[in-house]
């Protein structure tokens, strides 16, 4: 119930705008009709994907599903994709810098050992 209550606030607001812009009028029977319709549509949509990775054997929802779902929009496929593999090279990066800190880390502390082992066999 509140998911629903969220989609229709949000079709309000998006109608809002849609007024300003273009100069149009929307009624509240309008507004719950696309509410709804966008509520089953989702509805839809998180069952396809289910479905998708179920038939790929496997328990996750990945973008490979999300892009599968999005095939009839070019544009909104496009747009996936793109952000998808901005996602992917962020994470890249990151694991990148998280590998050099931890060779830093690991190269000190074998620094530290070396100078330890030195300084007792001097002893």
């Amino acid at each position: 119930q509140r998911l629903k209550a969220a989609v229709h606030y949000t079709v309000g607001c998006l109608c809002q705008e849609v007024e300003e812009d273009k100069d149009v009028q929307f009624s509240k029977q309008s507004i719950a009709a696309i509410s709804e319709i966008t509520f089953r549509q989702c509805e839809i949509f998180a069952k396809d994907l289910e479905m998708f990775a179920r038939h790929a054997k496997r328990s996750t929802i990945n973008t490979e599903d999300v892009k599968l779902l999005a095939r009839r929009s070019s544009s909104l496929l496009k747009y996936i994709t793109q952000k998808s593999e901005e996602l992917a090279s962020s994470n890249m990066e990151q694991k990148e810098r998280k590998k050099k800190k931890s060779s830093a880390t690991k190269g000190e502390r074998t620094e530290a050992a070396v100078t330890e082992n030195e300084d007792s066999n001097m002893s």
